[in-house]
This record gives C-alpha cells, sequence and structure tokens, in this order.
C-alpha cells in the first residue's frame, strides 16, 4: 500500500528548486496533483500545498477522506471509484465546487455542510449491501439548496427522489438505472425544480409506463432535454394542445353529468311528491274538508280516532268506505284539482277519495 506524501508528490512532479528556493516553496506553487490508480490508501498532510485546486485520486485504495482540511483552495476533488464509507472531513473546503465520489460504499449523502459553491456531486453506483438503497441527508440537501446545479445518484437502487425537490437551483439531474416506478411521484419534484433542463431516467421502471414521456414534458415547462433525447418546440406544443382539448372535453362532460343528475333528482323528487287530495264528509254544523293525509287522525289501525265525535265517525266510515276509485274519479273535475293529468297516474289513483257534494 503506499501513502500520499509530500516527497511522493515532489518526486512525482519533478521539482527542481531555484537557488535558495526550499521544496516547501515549490510546493506551494502546486494547483495540480494527479496520483490516480496508484495504490494510495491514505493521504498524509498536504497543508504546504497552498494553491492546491485540482486533485485527483480516483481508482485507489484510499477507505478514509483525511488531511485536506488546509487545502483549502480545492475546488475539484477526484475520490471515485475507491473504498470510502463516510464523506467526512471536507467542510473546511470552502471553495470546492466539484466532488466525485462514485463507485465507493457510501450509504448516506452527508457530511456536506457548509460547502456553499459546490456545484456538481457525483455519487452513483455505490456499492451498497444487497436490498439497500443511497440516502440523503436533509441538512446536507438543505445546505446544497442554493449552489448545487448538477447531481448524478445513478445506479443507486433509488426508488424516491422526492427528498431532492430542495434542490431548487438544479438543472441537470442524472439517475439512470435505479428503481422510479411512478410518473406521479416526480409530479411535485418537477413543479419545484423550475430551473431543471435536463434529466435522465433511462433504466428505471418508470420508462416502461404508458406515455411517460409525454406526461413527464407536460409536468415541466422548463425541461429541454429527456433521457438524452431533446424536447422540440413542436412536440411540446403539440402535447400542451392535446391536453387542452382534453381538460376542455372532460370540463364539458362533468358539466353535463351535474346537469343530468340534477334533473333526474328533480324528476324523482316530483313522482315522489305524496299527491294531497282533499276528501269531503257530510258532518254536523259547518262543512269540513278533510285532506286524505291526514286520515292518521281519524283511523288509527282501521277504527275511527277519539277526535271527532261518534256520529262523524260513522258517517266518515260509510263515506269513505263505500267510495270507489272509479267514483273518486268521476266525482274530480277541472274545477276540483289543478292538475287533472295526474289523474292517469297510478299512485295518484290510489289514494284519490273525495265524496261528492
Amino acid at each position: 500500500m503506499v501513502r500520499l506524501t509530500l516527497d511522493l508528490i515532489a518526486k512525482n512532479n519533478n521539482l527542481k528548486p531555484r537557488k535558495e528556493e526550499t521544496i516547501g516553496q515549490c510546493l506551494k506553487k502546486i494547483t495540480h496533483i494527479n496520483f490516480s490508480e496508484r495504490n494510495i490508501d491514505s493521504i498524509d498532510d498536504l497543508s504546504l500545498c497552498k494553491n492546491l485546486s485540482v486533485l485527483y485520486l480516483y481508482d485507489n485504495r484510499i477507505s478514509n477522506i483525511t488531511n485536506l482540511n488546509y487545502s483549502t483552495n480545492l475546488t475539484h476533488l477526484y475520490l471515485q471509484n475507491n473504498c470510502i464509507s463516510c464523506i467526512e472531513n471536507l467542510r473546511s473546503l470552502k471553495k470546492l465546487e466539484k466532488l466525485y465520489l462514485g463507485g465507493n460504499y457510501i450509504a448516506v449523502i452527508e457530511g456536506l455542510e457548509g460547502l456553499e459553491e459546490l456545484r456538481e456531486l457525483h455519487v452513483e453506483s455505490q456499492r451498497l449491501p444487497l436490498g439497500e438503497k443511497l440516502l440523503f441527508d436533509p441538512r446536507t440537501l438543505r445546505s446544497l439548496a442554493k449552489s448545487l446545479s448538477i447531481l448524478n445518484i445513478s445506479n443507486n437502487n433509488i426508488d424516491d427522489i422526492k427528498d431532492l425537490e430542495m434542490l431548487v437551483n438544479l438543472n441537470h439531474l442524472i439517475a439512470v438505472d435505479n428503481q422510479l416506478m411512478h410518473v406521479k411521484d416526480l409530479e411535485l419534484l418537477l413543479k419545484k425544480l423550475m430551473k431543471l433542463w435536463k434529466m435522465d431516467l433511462s433504466g428505471n421502471p418508470i420508462c416502461l409506463k404508458p406515455k411517460y414521456r409525454d406526461k413527464l414534458i407536460l409536468m415541466s415547462k422548463s425541461l429541454e432535454f429527456l433521457d438524452g433525447k431533446e424536447i422540440k418546440n413542436l412536440e411540446r406544443q403539440f402535447l400542451l394542445n392535446w391536453k387542452a382539448c382534453k381538460d376542455a372535453k372532460k370540463t364539458s362532460k362533468k358539466k353535463s353529468s351535474k346537469s343530468e343528475d340534477l334533473s333526474n333528482s328533480y324528476i324523482s323528487n316530483f313522482e315522489t311528491i305524496r299527491h294531497i287530495v282533499p276528501v269531503c264528509y257530510p258532518q254536523v254544523g259547518k262543512p269540513k274538508v278533510v285532506f286524505f293525509s291526514d286520515a292518521k287522525r281519524y283511523f288509527t289501525n282501521g277504527n275511527p280516532s277519539s277526535e271527532c265525535s261518534q256520529e262523524d265517525k260513522t258517517q266518515i266510515s260509510e263515506v269513505v268506505g263505500n267510495l270507489s276509485l272509479k267514483e273518486s274519479e268521476s266525482l274530480l273535475t277541472k274545477n276540483n284539482i289543478h292538475e287533472p293529468h295526474l289523474l292517469q297516474n297510478s299512485k295518484v289513483k290510489e289514494n284519490l277519495y273525495e265524496e261528492k257534494e
């Protein structure tokens, strides 16, 4: 195993100090260091490399991110394809713009709070245990909300990306070969990410859904490329016109259905109205009109009520008992009833009882 030291860096860069110049002074001038594919397993103190801005350490055996605290001018850090399981010791890199961590053993995206200049984050293809998926610490996402513009989370068994909605300045999302399944889950995300113009979801189950591409184009006004294919203005306009026509038909159908329901409700209520037909019966003194709906006042279980006199009870029983439906119809004329056409209704016929005066 090899440890990255200042001596190794000096030797690799063929540093030849000038007169009255030390190795340390030469190291301060270095801006780029490339030690990729060198079996590096650890990083020594690089504090003397004050102006280091780009560090290539990909394809090594590094398990811990250490001794980069004083590399405060670092803007690009390449650590993909190592053995890193935790993102740590990077918060002092205030100028860091691009961070490459793909192909490691990272399970949670965390520890990036304070990196307010970070524009690109690449964490694709983490070597996770079977069944596990890459997770996001909300604190880190909030910290990167204003700066992050490119995010690569491909091949990480991810089935939900709604947490990314706080990355309001994201313009390029790469989430290839994950487990995203539902178009509906992307609707809120795309409405939040107003600056997203390029997205790649190739290799997800969602891509097999009917009209997947059409639906995503309609969900986002800012998308210009989807799954590597350009979204042309003609395609978007056609889909917008199609949606407007579909919505108009749906609205019209809904109004028509509502109107029909109201009409049916009115007819139903009209048919079930209890038609009250006046019944005249002989009574001592001033003649009295009693409605059929009030029959319960005079007959309870087939017996006259106590509310009327014995003579009234006898007369009512005789009149109502002997009055046939046919006779009732003949007694009713247009002068007696406001709606003579109701005589054709079987329900009305059953309830018609009237004594001819």
